[in-house]
């Protein structure tokens, strides 16, 4: 951890907190801010802590109105197509159900985590939190839960569902009447209720008052939670809670592992990236679909379903679709690539830019989900027989698993390990060279 090079507000007041930067390992203090103010890194620009107003019974507010409205859609009908008087209709579950019955088990297994378990989940245990802390005696398992909070949201994808679900009504619209039933609609309601819980919620703030009521993984005193540097003692900052504790091999507050730095973090991340590789070429090849109208079958391809849509005069679409499912994952691809190459080769190169391109490329990967969204909701919808049918094909497997790789390896790639290489260069280098590169990378 980077000991050398505090943050301007390093004065031993009070209400200070010790932070190491998940970004660049920069240790340094952040204060007691006003509701609306961000603690950002001086180096690599990453958001330390936003500090918001009520971060306690604003964010349960906004988590107990999605719980009702997941509620509301789980019971309701989701589209209903109808064909020639033939009628069908679908539920949030429809999807993967389908899927599964058509043998492609593990894709129905990522679509109900990704649409129902994880957003679930992540509600009940943000709810259980904040509304236990309003009590006056709390359950003392409560940063076990919270945790959870912080490993299932990024898999808690309803904003990207939601956007497949258009897609796929812009398919269907073509080849018969559909109408939008309530789940649609309450399931936007979920979004704007999970995007609103998540935007006043204070992880920071929750974790403190954890800490302050004794609801920690262990007994936790003044040592583990040092407000300065102490001398001869290695301090290591949780990834979970962002707690900066003596070394140790659990977190004393979240009870999470703690590392220096992400275990074997570049060599698993290329074993990830060569993995997505070999996947991104039967993704591309293999069709994703086969539409069946009449007894005769249609394959299409990512690329075709493109065409389709341009075809139909949906540009907009058809440039949204191609961006999500075709560019998103090549730019994660060679993202990833270049922060891999120019870490192993200690490179000081626009360190900040990089950073920032490992934020991009750790935010945007799950919108590469649209299509396979759209396809279980397709397949679930259109099962008349020879008459209209969507089946999944194996390009659609092929896809899922280079959106889910490129995520997994997006979160074992440690950017910290940019600034250690280049430091570790520059020392080798001289003393007046590290501070230039330093001062260039600030």
């Amino acid at each position: 951890m980077d000991t050398t090079a505090l943050h301007r507000f390093t004065a031993d007041k009070p209400g200070h907190t010790l932070r190491e930067c998940p970004h660049c390992a920069l240790l340094q203090r952040v204060p007691d801010m006003k509701a609306g103010g961000a603690a950002i890194c001086p180096r690599c620009g990453a958001v330390l802590r936003r500090q918001r107003t009520d971060p306690f019974r604003r964010p349960l507010a906004f988590a107990v109105t999605g719980l009702f409205m997941f509620a509301v859609a789980a019971r309701m009908t989701f589209l209903v197509f109808d064909l020639s008087g033939r009628v069908n209709e679908t539920t949030l579950e429809s999807g993967p159900l389908e899927l599964q019955a058509q043998g492609m088990w593990e894709l129905a297994i990522v679509v109900f985590i990704t649409t129902m378990f994880a957003p679930l989940a992540k509600l009940i245990s943000l709810v259980w939190v904040l509304g236990c802390l309003q009590l006056r005696r709390a359950p003392r398992h409560l940063h076990a839960v919270f945790r959870w909070v912080e490993l299932l949201s990024p898999w808690a994808m309803v904003e990207v569902f939601l956007l497949g679900v258009f897609v796929a009504y812009t398919k269907l619209i073509d080849l018969a009447h559909v109408e939008v039933g309530v789940a649609v609609y309450t399931l936007g309601a979920l979004m704007l209720a999970t995007a609103a819980a998540d935007a006043t919620l204070d992880h920071m703030a929750v974790w403190e008052a954890l800490q302050r009521r004794g609801l920690t993984a262990r007994p936790m005193n003044a040592a583990d939670a040092p407000q300065l540097p102490v001398p001869g003692v290695r301090l290591l900052g949780c990834e979970c809670c962002g707690l900066v504790t003596p070394a140790a091999p659990r977190c004393p507050r979240c009870g999470s592992r703690l590392h220096a730095r992400k275990p074997d973090s570049l060599n698993r991340t290329v074993a990830l990236l060569v993995a997505a590789m070999i996947l991104y070429i039967p993704a591309n090849l293999l069709p994703v679909m086969t539409i069946i109208s009449f007894g005769s079958g249609s394959p299409s391809t990512i690329l075709g379903g493109v065409v389709e849509l341009a075809d139909a005069g949906m540009w907009p679409l058809a440039i949204l679709v191609f961006f999500a499912s075709i560019t998103v994952p090549v730019l994660k691809l060679i993202g990833l690539w270049l922060l891999v190459i120019t870490t192993r080769n200690a490179s000081s190169w626009r360190l900040r830019e990089r950073t920032r391109i490992y934020r991009i490329v750790e935010g945007v990967g799950r919108w590469s989900m649209i299509d396979v969204f759209m396809i279980s909701i397709l397949t679930a919808i259109v099962r008349l027989g020879t008459l209209a049918t969507i089946r999944p094909g194996p390009g659609v497997t092929s896809f899922c698993g280079v959106v889910i790789v490129t995520m997994f390896a997006a979160m074992i790639f440690d950017p910290r390990l940019m600034w250690d290489a280049a430091e570790r260069r520059q020392e080798q280098r001289g003393p007046a060279t590290m501070r230039t590169a330093q001062a260039a990378a600030r």
